[in-house]
């Protein structure tokens, strides 16, 4: 009984024991599930959540909570995962529909368990990361991307040395920066560090150092953080389980950092977008985990074949595009079984595609690169013909061999790659027609053969691409009719550029594409006569090329309501004709082009342009005055060729403020320049030629800082040349041909150093030529200073102008001799391949087309396209004098040579013939003498020759190309003779006679000869047998024995004859 009441006793105290302990316990879970209620509670009053998206943050079970997960049995928050679900991308639509903003309260630290945190893309826009997630030590996984915040990353991150998963990235127009990067080497526990587009650009090369002491780090992202420098080395490698590392878009000028060979468990690499340079090491391809390398757009060099013979066993992305790579593309590429993405664009890859590659043997499937989806080969320069092994490759769905020199028709087997989506094979040399084939390319979704040589028709089956979203077969040879079988299941087609070939549409009227198009060219296709009604249908239209496709009629008021919303028009090179609307208002915001050029549009132009960055009316019939409205956009304008009339607005400069490009050439306008144009501040070509401007330069376009082009000749311009023109230092081009303007050349011109062309040909400009024109103007291509009152003589730093193609200084009052140092006019001794014409060239299509009046062959000659081909020196009429300088004679790319009409003496320099670039040659009206030199009939391009009015003498050498001249080159000569000329030489008949007394001799020694070898070889012919046989008695014996024979078979053969003959007879 007692033990029965000690047990009693011993099972009372346990009981209460236990129920002390519960209650306590049940209270202190209690008051922690309040207390994180309350937390959470707290923590969204400081979100802005515009959307509701945290509708379910209410009640008291916070564990069913959107985005909160709690431990099971304590119903602790060990998880807020509040991440964005949609990219930002969709910046628009869904992304800002589940947006959250606002700030984080401190009550967020109360939550001591939580070990997950994401906050990824919100905004957070302009909030410093708090620092009281430092205090949240048990945190495993913290993810604050793309969350807008911005500052400097606090330091107390350090202090989560549980952190596992650490992704801070940002933005690209983010502001989030590290100045000390020293408190990473705390996050002893981190595998994943995400910081893209973090400003490291403090911390220097320290953070090799840094992230090296983090042991078991397996993903590395510092994509974009202004790093710089070279990549350092770590003083050991510490980084045993990295398997990424991402470092691109960075500022890196360095060489491949070798230490990465050392980390086996290396799975991808990315230093693309960097400034690396010197050789890939051969190593890489070694790796043995190694899957992913991305090392694109750098300078890194190296030899294709020897990187592609290294093993590579798991690689299946490999980009080394964009960089200095050389050589031909092994077969042996082929192994990569797993390679599914290879790009090697934008190197210098030469030689031919390899005709058979591996792969048979090595893969599983018995197939080369059986994996391989992407490949990319553009821009090289591969050459030969597409191999067959390209139609081999079963799952490829992206090709570009665009850019190259790859040549011979397109192979079958290219169109037999059911899976193949984009196919750019545009800028090469391949030459065939399309086959019908290519309708089998089920998936195509884009198709760019554009500026290669194919030719035929195209062919119907393109019409069945029903996937074709881009058609590119522009700039080829191909021809025929186009009707609508081509379009038939063309429905998803969004760009269709067929412009540059001959082909001729052929539709009904009533034709309704299947297509909405927003990019349509179809430039020098055959349209037909009337606008195509057919356009009428395409709501999407934003790019729109009818250039040159044979339209004459008017265009439809119905065009004009679906072309204020086109961003690019061209209707150029037909015959359009009528008026255009009063108004050209586009309503889109980009850039608007629009170019009517070479039509027979007349009347007025529109009063109201708006929108229009680019118009271009040129070429037309277009009359009236120049109206002007204000137009902020609009930056190119060009009226030349038109029949413009009145001034040019006086307010032009305040009504038209973007204009960098202005051309009212070649019409009727008068008065003259306005002040205002000085305020058109971003010119960079004003040409006003070709009018019937008066008055005087405004010193006010000095304040055109960046005019490239200012071309005012043909007018009637008078004055002096402001000074202040040499303030404009940018300046290459500068006509101020055909005026009145007078006095000398200023001497601020020293200032043009970038001047190419300076024609101040036809004014009354005085003065000595300025010695410093040999010294300023360093890049002088044109000097025409022609037909002015210069006087003096030549400078002889004329010789400095290292890249001058004409020197015209004719019809002034020089004197004195004609410096020999022209010889060194170094760019007039070789032969010349600059593109002189389109002298300046703009952005989006702009160009002013430089051109040059050059005296020659007895004519005026304006040279456009073929100025590059003008290599001249023209010196005429003036009062020159001096002997001929023999050092032109090496100025072996000279095509124009003339000197005519002065004083010069001496004779022609026989090694005028070393001139055999010439095409005119003028020396007429000098007091030139002696003989004409014999080797000029060498001169096989001479096209023009006046040497009259000189003191030429003796006997014309009328040979060769001297023979395509006539008299007038020759006459006022007194002393020449010979053909062309009617005077005979004086020894001419002796000359002739000694020649037929020469024929004689030498015909009748050519007769004797002729007999003494015929008497020779008759006794040869006698005398050898004989002599052999009578050496050798047994051929004797053999011979007679033979000839017996013969004539005993001969008589017999007599006599059977003669029996027959005599039988017949009786």
């Amino acid at each position: 009984m007692e033990r029965i009441s000690i047990l009693g006793f011993i099972l009372a105290i346990l009981y209460f024991i236990t129920t002390e302990l519960a209650c306590n316990g049940y209270t202190h879970i209690s008051n922690n599930v309040q207390s994180e209620r309350e937390a959470l509670i707290d923590f969204k009053s400081g979100l802005k959540d515009p959307n509701n998206r945290l509708s379910s943050w209410k009640g008291s079970n916070y564990c069913y909570w959107q985005g909160i997960t709690c431990e099971k049995d304590t119903g602790i928050v060990i998880s807020i995962d509040l991440h964005n679900p949609y990219p930002r991308e969709n910046v628009d639509e869904n992304w800002s529909s589940m947006n959250l903003s606002g700030e984080i309260r401190p009550s967020l630290t109360k939550l001591k368990s939580l070990k997950y945190l994401d906050l990824s893309f919100n905004s957070f826009k302009g909030m410093p990361i708090p620092q009281l997630f430092g205090s949240l030590k048990n945190l495993l996984y913290l993810n604050l991307s793309s969350a807008e915040f911005s500052g400097t990353i606090p330091y107390n991150f350090g202090n989560i040395s549980n952190l596992q998963y650490l992704d801070l990235s940002s933005d690209y127009f983010n502001d989030l920066s590290i100045e000390n990067i020293e408190w990473m080497s705390s996050l002893v526990s981190l595998k994943y560090l995400g910081m893209d587009y973090v400003n490291l650009s403090s911390v220097g090369s320290q953070w090799v150092e840094v992230l090296n002491k983090l042991p078991i780090l397996t993903e590395l992202h510092l994509d974009g953080c202004s790093l710089s420098g070279s990549i350092p080395s770590p003083s050991f490698v510490n980084f045993t389980s990295l398997r990424v590392i991402s470092i691109n878009s960075n500022q890196f000028i360095s060489m491949f950092p070798e230490w990465l060979l050392n980390v086996s468990s290396l799975g991808s690499i990315d230093i693309s977008y960097n400034q690396l340079h010197g050789r890939i090491p051969l190593g890489l391809g070694e790796l043995p985990n190694l899957q992913h390398l991305d090392l694109s757009i750098n300078y890194l060099e190296g030899n294709i074949s020897q990187l592609l013979r290294k093993s590579w066993k798991k690689i299946e992305f490999l980009s080394l595009g964009q960089n200095d790579l050389h050589g031909p593309i092994p077969s042996s590429f082929g192994n990569f079984c797993n390679l599914k993405y290879l790009d090697l664009s934008g190197n210098y890859l030469n030689g031919s595609l390899p005709e058979i590659i591996k792969g048979i043997e090595t893969c599983s499937s018995k197939s080369p690169l059986p994996n391989l989806t992407d490949l990319y080969l553009s821009y090289n320069q591969l050459m030969g013909k597409l191999p067959n092994w390209l139609g081999e490759l079963k799952n490829l769905r992206r090709l570009d061999l665009s850019s190259n020199r790859l040549e011979v028709p397109i192979p079958a087997s290219l169109w037999t790659l059911q899976h193949l989506e984009f196919l750019f094979l545009s800028m090469n040399e391949l030459n065939g027609s399309l086959p019908d084939s290519i309708g089998r390319l089920s998936q195509l979704q884009l198709l760019d053969v554009y500026s290669n040589h194919l030719s035929g028709s195209l062919p119907d089956s393109i019409g069945q691409l029903s996937e074709l979203e881009v058609l590119d077969i522009s700039s080829n040879q191909l021809s025929g009719s186009l009707s609508e079988q081509h379009f038939w299941k063309l429905s998803k087609l969004e760009a269709l550029y067929m412009d540059s070939n001959s082909f001729r549409l052929n539709v009904s009227p009533n034709w309704v594409p299947p297509f909405q198009v927003n990019i349509l060219y179809m430039g020098s296709c055959h349209l037909g006569l009337a606008f195509p009604t057919w356009l009428q249908s395409q709501k999407n239209l934003q790019s729109l090329d009818f250039s040159n496709a044979s339209i004459s009629s008017r265009i439809p008021n119905w065009f004009w309501n679906i072309s204020f919303n086109l961003g690019d028009l061209s209707l150029s090179h037909n015959q359009l004709q009528g008026q255009l609307p009063n108004s050209l208002n586009f309503s889109t915001l980009d850039f608007v082009q629009i170019d009517f050029s070479s039509n027979l549009f007349e009347g007025p132009i529109p009063f109201s342009i708006k929108g229009v960055d680019f118009l271009d009316l040129s070429h037309n019939k277009i009359s009236g005055p120049i109206p002007l409205s204000r137009s902020e956009s609009l930056s190119y304008l060009v009226l030349s060729h038109n029949q413009i009339t009145g001034p040019i607005p006086s307010n032009i400069g305040e009504f038209l403020p973007s204009l960098y490009f202005l051309s009212i050439s070649s019409n009727r306008i008068t008065g003259t320049i306005p002040d205002s144009i000085g305020h058109l501040t971003s010119l960079e070509v004003i040409d006003f030629s070709r009018n019937n401007l008066t008055g005087s330069i405004p010193s006010t376009i000095n304040n055109c800082s960046r005019l490239i082009v200012l071309d005012l000749g043909n007018n009637n311009l008078s004055g002096m040349i402001p000074k202040s023109l040499g303030r404009l230092q940018l300046l290459q081009s500068l006509h101020l041909n055909d005026n009145k303007l007078s006095g000398e050349l200023p001497s601020s011109f020293q200032n043009l150093s970038s001047l190419e062309l300076l024609d101040l040909s036809y004014n009354e400009l005085s003065g000595k030529v300025p010695s410093w024109i040999g010294t300023a103007f360093i890049n002088l291509v044109i000097l025409n200073l022609r037909s002015n009152a210069f006087f003096g003589r030549l400078p002889d730093r004329l010789s400095n102008l290292s890249s001058l193609h004409v020197l015209d200084l004719a019809q002034n009052n020089l004197i004195g001799k004609i410096p020999v140092t022209l010889v060194e006019l170094k760019a007039m001794a070789q032969e010349h391949n600059m593109d002189m014409y389109s002298l300046y060239h703009g952005g989006n299509g702009s160009r002013y087309d430089e051109r040059l009046i050059v005296i020659t062959k007895g004519q005026s000659l304006e040279y456009t396209r073929t100025l590059s081909l003008v290599v001249s020196i023209d010196l005429s009429d003036n009062n020159l004098s001096g002997e001929f300088p023999e050092g032109i004679t090496k100025l072996y790319g000279l095509v124009f040579l003339n000197l005519s009409m002065n004083h010069i003496i001496g004779q022609i320099p026989g090694s005028i013939s070393m001139l055999c670039q010439l095409s005119s040659l003028d020396l007429s009206s000098n007091k030139l003498s002696g003989t004409i030199p014999s080797s000029m009939p060498s001169l096989t391009f001479l096209g023009y020759l006046n040497l009259s009015n000189n003191n030429f003498s003796g006997k014309i050498p009328f040979t060769g190309q001297m023979k395509t001249f006539t008299e007038l080159a020759f006459a006022g000569n007194p002393n020449l003779c010979g053909s062309p000329l009617v005077t005979k030489c004086e020894d001419e008949d002796l000359d002739k006679r000694q020649s037929a007394l020469e024929d004689k001799i030498n015909g009748g020694y050519v007769d004797q000869w002729f007999y003494l070898s015929i008497g020779l070889g008759f006794a040869m012919g006698i005398l050898v047998p004989y002599f052999v046989l009578a050496i050798r008695r047994s051929w004797c014996d053999a011979y007679f024995d033979f000839v017996d024979k013969i004539v005993e078979w001969l008589l017999f053969r007599r006599r059977v004859t003669d029996a027959k003959n005599h039988a017949r007879r009786q």
